[in-house]
């Protein structure tokens, strides 16, 4: 079947993580319904620009916001790219599909003062809950990685002599992040206390022995439960609407930027593969420089 054909393309050779893979699956779901129900085509090659700007008319009409249609048209890009490849068609229909205009988002992010008090004054247990809890804040923070880099990190990733931790990004990228020697004392503390953790109740958990960060039954942690956690934290120091793993990641780079930091060099720590999307950070440092410039300049 094409569709599968497709998604072995994404997963072995561009070698997409699940979760896109899971996306550009249920994007290619949607518009195959679409055209089964309203136009009786079953094959997704026989659609031509005006059925894919029906179904971009259909997104719309059922409220999905422009950041997701433009994902969905994305997904589409894609497979027909993927098609003329194998010569199934000879030119892309999506040529003559215009994408709809989103609004730009500067990335959400946490103040100095929030973060002193999240990691300085907020109270954690002192069971291993408490300091896994607490080192997972600390290390979004400390190397601005995403979540699904480090519920994949193994105690095997870091180097504590040298302040680096291995990394596995997206596409299997593998890529090495610096970290200081307070976040450095703060894994060995961890680190005996995980030790403790396991060894303590080996008779009642699954020891996973390796991942870095466990729930209570020694298995690794998975994405609900560190959305969680960060969520849980980051609401008793401040009040953004979103405040998930990504807004330390965020935070990471803004504080980064703000405080001298090459972009190229804020753009190899995040793992992004272009220049491009490591720039949307230097918008709040401009924005914050504007508020300066008011408050202080005299004519302003």
């Amino acid at each position: 079947m094409l569709k599968d054909k497709y998604i072995d393309y994404l997963r072995f050779e561009k070698r997409y993580s699940a979760h896109t893979i899971l996306a550009y699956h249920t994007d290619l779901d949607d518009f195959t319904k679409f055209l089964s129900l309203q136009y009786s085509v079953t094959d997704p090659l026989q659609a031509d620009h005006n059925l894919i700007r029906s179904w971009l008319i259909n997104l719309i009409d059922r409220k999905i916001s422009p950041r997701s249609v433009n994902r969905k048209l994305s997904t589409l890009k894609s497979f027909y790219r993927y098609c003329q490849k194998q010569d199934m068609i000879q030119n892309s229909p999506m040529l003559k599909v215009v994408a709809p205009k989103t609004s730009k988002h500067l990335p959400v992010f946490l103040t100095r003062d929030n973060l002193d008090d999240l990691l300085g004054k907020v109270e954690f247990t002192p069971d291993y809950e408490g300091y896994r809890d607490k080192m997972i804040l600390t290390l979004f923070y400390a190397t601005g990685i995403r979540r699904t880099e480090l519920i994949q990190i193994l105690t095997t990733d870091l180097d504590l002599d040298k302040g680096t931790l291995k990394v596995l990004g997206k596409r299997n990228k593998e890529r090495i992040v610096p970290f200081g020697e307070n976040v450095i004392n703060m894994l060995k503390e961890y680190l005996d206390k995980r030790e403790e953790f396991l060894t303590g109740n080996m008779h009642s958990i699954q020891n996973n022995n390796h991942s870095l960060f466990v729930t209570s039954k020694g298995l690794p942690v998975y994405p609900r439960l560190v959305h969680t956690i960060v969520h849980k934290y980051l609401s008793l120091i401040a009040s953004n609407s979103k405040l998930s793993p990504h807004v330390l990641r965020h935070t990471f780079a803004t504080h980064m930027l703000d405080y001298g930091a090459d972009l190229n060099a804020i753009k190899e720590i995040l793992g992004h593969s272009s220049l491009a999307a490591t720039q949307v950070y230097t918008h709040n440092t401009i924005e914050k420089l504007k508020t300066i410039y008011k408050q202080a300049h005299p004519r302003a």
